[in-house]
C-alpha cells in the first residue's frame, strides 16, 4: 500500500499486478494487459470492499489493478472542501498522472463510484477503454438533493440511541466507520457540494464511445437509472439480478466475478446468468437500517 498526492490531496492507494510468470505486456503479443481502476461508493465504504471481492481475482487473471480511497474516505486525507463530482473526476485524473498510467483504463465503479466513472468517461472519453457500473448512480436532475437527503438521514440515524447501541455492539470496525461517516457528513462540504451538483447531460451519453456493462439488482432503488442508461448509451450491456437490492457487491460477489471474467475475456457468448440462492431468513442483528448502509 502507498500514499499518493494528487490534485492537492493525499490518497491511499493499492496496486495489484498479475502473479509472477503471468504473460506480461510485449510487442510480440499484440495485446497489453488491461489496466483496471476500481472506484468505491460514498461515505460508508472504502477500497477494501473491492479488495476483498473483485480486485484480487481480476489481478490473478492477468489485469493491472488500481484501487484507491476517495478523498475523505478510508485512509485518504479528509480535506474540508472539494467533494463535488467534478473534484472526484479530477482526483482520478491526478492519480493516473502521478502513477504514470497514461493509456486507456477500464473503470469498475460501485454506486457513487459508478457516477464518478461515468462522469470521467464523458469528460475524458479517450482515457476509458470500458466502464462497469455496479449499481451505479446516474446524476440526473435532483440526484444531488436525493443524495444529500440520504446523508442527512444517515447522520440523523447515527444520533439515535438505538443506532449508537447497535454500532457499539457491532464492534470496533463499525464504530470506526460510523465515526468517519459522521466526520465526512458533518465536517466537510460533502452535503453542500451534492446540493449544488450539476446533472450529467443526457444527450452526450448517446455519443459515449466505450462499451458499458451495468449490473443492478431488480429490487434496487436506482434501477431506473439503469433503464435510463440503456435507452441512451450505444454499447450497453445490462445484467439485472433477480431478488437483489443495492448492495450486490456484498450480496453476490461470485456472480459479479463471473461476469467480469466474461467481460474482460472479450464478451464471448452470452453473459453468465444469475441463479438466486435459497437464503435463510435475515437475523435480528441485521435488521437495523444502518446494517444496510454500504455506500451510496
Amino acid at each position: 500500500m502507498a500514499d499518493v498526492v494528487a490534485n492537492g490531496v493525499r490518497f491511499h492507494v493499492q496496486q495489484l499486478t498479475p502473479p509472477p510468470g503471468f504473460a506480461p505486456d510485449s510487442p510480440d503479443s499484440g495485446e497489453a494487459r488491461p489496466s483496471v481502476v476500481f472506484i468505491h461508493g460514498l461515505v460508508m465504504d472504502n477500497l477494501s470492499s473491492f479488495y476483498y471481492t473483485l480486485a484480487n481475482p481480476l489481478a490473478a487473471a492477468g489485469a493491472d489493478v488500481l484501487l484507491y480511497d476517495l478523498r475523505g474516505h478510508g485512509l485518504s486525507e479528509r480535506p474540508p472542501l472539494g467533494y463535488a463530482l467534478e473534484d472526484s473526476v479530477e482526483d482520478l485524473v491526478g492519480l493516473l498522472f502521478e502513477l504514470g498510467i497514461d493509456g486507456p483504463v477500464h473503470i469498475v465503479g460501485n454506486s457513487y463510484g459508478g457516477t464518478v466513472g461515468l462522469a470521467f468517461a464523458m469528460a475524458y472519453p479517450s482515457r476509458v477503454a470500458s466502464l462497469v457500473l455496479v449499481e451505479g448512480h446516474f446524476a440526473v436532475q435532483g440526484w444531488g438533493e436525493e443524495m444529500a437527503r440520504t446523508l442527512w438521514g444517515i447522520a440523523f440515524g447515527m444520533e439515535l440511541e438505538e443506532a449508537r447501541t447497535w454500532v457499539a455492539s457491532a464492534g470496533r470496525k463499525m464504530t470506526r466507520m460510523a465515526g468517519k461517516a459522521d466526520a465526512l457528513i458533518n465536517g466537510t462540504s460533502l452535503v453542500e457540494d451534492l446540493l449544488t451538483a450539476v446533472p450529467l447531460p443526457r444527450q452526450p451519453l448517446a455519443s459515449l464511445a466505450c462499451p458499458v456493462l451495468a449490473m443492478y439488482g431488480d429490487e434496487s432503488d436506482v434501477i431506473d437509472r439503469a433503464r435510463d442508461l440503456a435507452s441512451l448509451v450505444p454499447d450497453f450491456t445490462l445484467n439485472i439480478l433477480q431478488g437483489c437490492g443495492h448492495s450486490i457487491l456484498m450480496e453476490v460477489p461470485a456472480h459479479l466475478r463471473a461476469v467480469l471474467a466474461w467481460w474482460f475475456a472479450g464478451r464471448v457468448g452470452p453473459a453468465p446468468l444469475y441463479q438466486p440462492p435459497v437464503l435463510d431468513p435475515p437475523s435480528a442483528s441485521a435488521a437495523h437500517p444502518l446494517a444496510e448502509l454500504v455506500a451510496g
